[in-house]
């Protein structure tokens, strides 16, 4: 009996050195978690029969530190959850590793060339889309006529009438300042819309219009109150600019919300349009929201979805396979996906990565208790047979 109880001692110390030595071979591998063993007694009936391996834990709720690498691709999860990743065969697995890039075909992959999950962008709104995998488009963006213009500023009440009275956009003392504003056609091409700033009365102001130097039809007037504020017009106007060769015809509005009359200087705070011409993609990156941004030559960026974390009822029922990766399992549950910071899930610092949880000195530490009670087992066994020995010479 007595060597049976040494040789289960034996096996399950055999089970505790392998994984100390799987925590120490992976404590530089990214996203890796800890295990520990759990030992636990044996019975024939009342009789202890020694001992095995009743249970692993993993330290999954443990996070790593966090490695700033500077590549934007790269996001560290803070908290909880599971970058998720469906492998070629269709299988969803789970890890904290936050490396990923862009494959030829626009799939964004983790660092063993699974597809990541996540949420598709839906244009014009900041709700989630379905999830599923998340592509960014390649090859060159269209380009987008621009619809809106927007000015604010300052249009000075010490402003008097110019001495020219027709307005003429050669003759600078017909109007009192002016703004050069840039739009896009549909086609993409650029084109100057210059504002001139006319004093036509007490607290009004007349604006003119030409864009590429040529005269626009229509004017806009812009009423001030007594307090300085801009009273008329409360809503944008339209500004009929001419239609370029092939292009659409533009419908843009112009929106002076915001702008005053007072004394002093003539400032301006705000001058832009939207719109934007072509442009070719040339990099991606994921934001600390966990969104995936892609840029384009022509400086727009478009975020094309939201990648997703998983979290579980019981994470640390998951079941470990190849590459620091998890699956479930009857007892880890089903899991809730969420954007990053929000709901359960933890939130993301790009351009980091999670380390290993592994405490080198703490396993060092089990290595040593793991070798003595090796050695008390062997020597138990040692003794057992040197008394079998002695016990055989006798008779």
């Amino acid at each position: 009996m007595s060597f049976d109880i040494a040789l289960s001692g034996i096996n399950s110390v055999n089970a505790q050195l392998d994984t100390i030595s799987n925590n120490i071979a992976n404590s530089g591998t990214y996203g890796f978690k800890s295990s520990r063993v759990n030992f636990t007694s044996t019975y024939a009936g009342t009789q202890s029969t020694g001992s095995e391996v009743g249970s692993l834990t993993q330290s999954i709720s443990a996070g790593g530190s966090v490695l700033t690498t500077g590549r934007g691709m790269d996001a560290s999860i803070q908290g909880r959850g599971f970058f998720t990743s469906r492998d070629s065969a269709g299988n969803t697995l789970y890890h904290r590793v936050g490396i990923f890039s862009k494959d030829k075909e626009g799939y964004i992959i983790d660092s063993l060339g699974r597809r990541a999950q996540g949420f598709a962008a839906i244009p014009g709104s900041t709700a989630l889309g379905p999830m599923g995998d998340l592509q960014v488009p390649t090859g060159q963006i269209a380009a987008q006529a621009s619809t809106q213009m927007k000015y604010t500023g300052n249009l000075s009440s010490d402003w008097t009438t110019p001495t020219v009275a027709v307005f003429d956009p050669a003759e600078p003392r017909s109007f009192n300042g002016s703004m050069v504003s840039v739009v896009y056609d549909s086609l993409g091409a650029q084109h100057s819309v210059t504002q001139y700033f006319v004093k036509t009365g007490t607290n009004q102001v007349t604006v003119h219009y030409t864009m590429d130097g040529a005269a626009v039809p229509g004017t806009s007037t812009l009423n001030f109150g007594t307090d300085g504020k801009l009273s008329t017009p409360a809503a944008p106007v339209a500004v009929a600019l001419p239609t370029p060769a092939g292009a659409a015809p533009f419908a843009v509005t112009m929106d002076y919300a915001g702008s005053t009359s007072y004394s002093g200087e003539a400032t301006t705070s705000a001058n832009s349009a939207n719109g934007y011409a072509s442009g070719t993609l040339i990099d991606v990156e994921i934001n600390d929201e966990g969104q995936v941004v892609a840029k384009y030559s022509n400086n727009e960026k478009q975020v094309v979805g939201t990648l997703a974390l998983a979290t579980f009822p019981d994470e640390g029922a998951l079941i470990a396979v190849s590459g620091t990766s998890w699956t479930t399992s009857n007892a880890s549950g089903t899991p809730l996906y969420f954007a990053p910071g929000s709901g359960m899930a933890g939130t993301l610092t790009s351009g980091a990565v999670e380390q290993s949880n592994v405490d080198i000195t703490a396993e060092l530490v089990g290595l040593m208790s793991a070798q003595r009670n090796y050695q008390a087992n062997a020597k138990v066994i040692s003794t057992e047979n040197q008394m079998v020995q002695a016990l055989m010479q006798a008779v």
